[in-house]
């Protein structure tokens, strides 16, 4: 039988996490969040927190996406490649930009790619380099690869600076923290510190 869910951030109702969700906070940057229909239910999962968390954000799911974009965003795809530049170069730009966000496991979010020729045509854009996750929890593929959750926030942290988008990082951190309490703290050492 399962727990009931909150039916907002998608939790079980004893660990909600929709009080340390921010209220809507704006960005100029619409965030598309194109998650992977394995990834939904994960229970981990950060994609929802940061949609949830920004007015000018959409979630969907699938594998297969329509692109609905009129026209009137220039759009870019948030995914490291040789042909990405860094998230910098696009600067401060007048006219506010579409970032489309991948979700999912590396090989899921290339996925998404592979199965959206409309989506793999569009420019990449790559984060800074050395960036450290603070996702505990999942094991990291390479160096400076991030939750969803926390590209979204460094993305936006460099596109719209000086504004700043930590606050969505609120119920990501209580998300991690109450899972290794579930699980105990020997368990936690046992099975993911050396993943840090």
């Amino acid at each position: 039988m399962s727990r009931p869910r909150c039916s907002r951030c998608q939790r079980p109702i004893s660990r909600c996490l929709c009080a340390l969700i921010p209220a809507a906070l704006d960005s100029r940057t619409h965030i598309l969040i194109l998650q992977h229909t394995s990834e939904a239910g994960h229970a981990l999962n950060t994609a929802r927190l940061a949609a949830l968390g920004l007015r000018n954000a959409t979630l969907q799911v699938g594998e297969y996406f329509e692109d609905d974009c009129d026209g009137a965003l220039q759009s870019y795809v948030l995914f490291p490649g040789d042909d990405a530049v860094p998230v910098g170069r696009l600067g401060c730009s007048e006219t506010p930009i579409r970032l489309i966000v991948p979700d999912g496991t590396w090989r899921k979010a290339r996925k998404i790619l592979h199965l959206n020729p409309w989506l793999a045509a569009l420019p990449r854009v790559a984060l800074p380099e050395g960036l450290t996750s603070r996702y505990r929890l999942r094991k990291a593929p390479m160096p400076g690869a991030l939750s969803t959750i926390e590209a979204i926030v460094t993305a936006l942290d460099v596109l719209e600076a000086p504004s700043q988008f930590d606050a969505l990082l609120r119920p990501f951190e209580a998300l991690i923290e109450g899972q290794i309490n579930a699980m105990g703290e020997e368990v936690y050492r046992r099975n993911h510190a050396d993943r840090q």
